[in-house]
Order: C-alpha cells, then sequence, then structure tokens
C-alpha cells in the first residue's frame, strides 16, 4: 500500500514538472518588425531578455480576421 501512494506521488511530481517546464518554454514576447530585407526580419522586442542571437522563434501574424455572421 505504501508503495503504491510513493509511487503516485513521485509519478505526480514529475507529471507537475514537466509541464511546468513546457509552459514556461512557450513564452511570449511582444516585438514590432522593423525591416525587411529579402528573407531576413529585423524586429524589436519589449521583453527580449530570454532571447539569444541564432535562437529558433515562431512568429505569429498579430492581424485579427474578421467574424461574418448571418
Amino acid at each position: 500500500m505504501s508503495k503504491k501512494i510513493v509511487a503516485l506521488v513521485i509519478a505526480a511530481a514529475f507529471t507537475v514538472g514537466f509541464a511546468g517546464v513546457t509552459l514556461a518554454a512557450k513564452k511570449k514576447v511582444a516585438c514590432e518588425v522593423k525591416s525587411v530585407e529579402g528573407t531576413t526580419v529585423t524586429l524589436t522586442c519589449t521583453d527580449a531578455a530570454d532571447l539569444k542571437a541564432g535562437q529558433k522563434v515562431n512568429v505569429a501574424d498579430a492581424t485579427k480576421k474578421a467574424v461574418e455572421g448571418c
């Protein structure tokens, strides 16, 4: 019985720790495009302390599409 409880506590701690790392990796940073030259885009970001040169990032378009109704 106590082995099952210990195993459950360890599994729960591992799951919570893994979820925390996953959420921490998806930090959003507000940026503004300053220039575009061919395939090179220069961004100015407000909170870029966690970013490093050469790091791969995902960029999403900030424009919202209108929702049309009936």
